[in-house]
């Protein structure tokens, strides 16, 4: 339970971060396809019998590095190299496996998540990772700020675009890869994508979108985590669905704030100061 609160926090700390960038420039769909992709690394570690960390991580930066590359210089056409990288990586994953003599029972933790198995190595993984992307996001803020709203004005400016690409889309591999022992493969895009969803609905800068996210995302995968636990349930999953149930919520408020604001200004009686 210790090594599982140590990792929710990690956890919220990377997704937040790493999210919100995803998030901002429209990333989604990609990070999905490193996600999946990266089921083929962990048919690789298990073919040949090394920690499925190395695996994982490989895969997932190559793919990441083609899905980047198709992205800046074939945007007409990345999401169909997305897809079928997506879908190679899945089905090697499944090949290799079949290949793989024995029958591998952590197997259901990669697709589902297992926060209560992550051992103390992932632990010391995921900590250098968020100092990394804590230090990067810092160093890099103004950068990014420029990249995510307006990538032509910041190429004027001088600022490497395509390498500052590349630097964040590899730790969005490497985040998606330490993620997956959290809440699974399957759902791990929902995790990089909900909490800074909902941030930035009420953010007013991208530093303040960044830190609601993590806030959220901590709140969402301890409170699943209680509820795993209370209730017998699989952890990944219940962290998604109360993170859904968020999400659910936010757009509720979000709509319900957008009434009152149409029918305040449709109302000539209202004080307008």
């Amino acid at each position: 339970m210790q090594n599982a609160l140590l990792a929710a926090v990690l956890a919220s700390l990377i997704c937040g971060i790493i999210g919100s960038f995803v998030v901002v420039n429209r990333l989604v769909f990609l990070a999905g396809g490193i996600a999946h992709a990266a089921y083929g690394g962990i048919g690789l570690a298990f073919f040949f019998g090394i920690p499925y960390i190395y695996g994982t991580i490989g895969v997932s930066l190559v793919a990441a590095l083609i899905m980047t590359t198709v992205a800046i210089t074939a945007k007409n056409r990345a999401d169909t190299f997305i897809g079928v990288l997506w879908a190679v990586g899945m089905a090697m994953g499944v090949i290799l496996l079949d290949l793989t003599p024995g029958y591998h029972t952590d197997l259901m933790s990669y697709l589902f998540g297992s926060i209560l198995a992550v051992p103390s190595t992932d632990l010391w993984w995921m900590f250098g990772l968020g100092v990394v992307t804590v230090a990067l996001t810092v160093f890099f803020y103004r950068d990014i700020l420029a990249i995510s709203y307006d990538a032509e004005f910041a190429k004027l400016r001088g600022v490497p675009v395509n390498l500052l690409y590349f630097v964040f889309i590899a730790l969005v591999a490497v985040s998606i890869v330490f993620i997956i022992r959290v809440v699974g493969l399957i759902l791990v895009i929902a995790l990089l994508t909900i909490p800074p969803y909902i941030a930035e609905q009420y953010a007013r800068s991208l530093m303040a979108m960044m830190f609601f996210s993590v806030i959220l995302s901590l709140v969402f995968n301890i409170t699943g985590l209680w509820v795993s636990y209370q209730w017998d349930l699989t952890s990944g999953a219940t962290i998604i669905m109360v993170a859904a149930t968020g999400f659910f919520i936010s757009l509720g408020i979000s709509r319900i704030i957008a009434l009152i604001r149409k029918n305040a200004s449709d109302d000539p009686g209202v004080f307008r100061g």
